[in-house]
């Protein structure tokens, strides 16, 4: 029984996911102090309030609070931004440099023995038999 969780435990996915839960908890903070910090003031130099939370609707005798959601949809846009520029794109790059694009394969089974035969082979050279391009 123990040996069985310890097998799951221990399993690559497992552990990665827990890094990655561990690293993403970390990131939230840094990603949430940029748009705070710099971003939001950013913008509200430019368009003079960083928050729509002042946006208020009154319908009968209720208040809709309508500016946190634009507020908020504005706040996953700039986090989307942020990690997709300063995290996708560099490791995208990153990745392209160092591993290069595999070469194509340069043989393909036999639909009849399944041996390997050359890509551009119109037969088989163990079985002798036609082979599609």
């Amino acid at each position: 029984m123990l040996k069985g969780f310890r097998d799951f435990i221990l399993r690559g996915n497992v552990m990665d996911l827990a890094v990655a839960v561990i690293i993403g908890a970390a990131f939230t903070s840094i990603v949430t102090a940029l748009t705070a910090n710099i971003i939001n003031p950013l913008l509200g130099a430019i368009v003079g309030k960083p928050n729509f939370d002042y946006l208020i609707g009154h319908v009968g005798g209720g208040v809709i609070e309508y500016g946190k959601f634009i507020t908020a949809i504005v706040n996953f846009l700039l986090i989307a931004a942020v990690v997709y520029f300063f995290l996708v794109m560099p490791t995208q790059y990153l990745l392209k440099r160092f591993n290069p694009p595999a070469a194509p394969p340069s043989t393909k089974p036999c639909p009849e023995c399944l041996s390997d035969i050359p890509v551009a082979a119109h037969r088989c050279k163990f079985c002798g038999q036609p082979v599609a391009a």
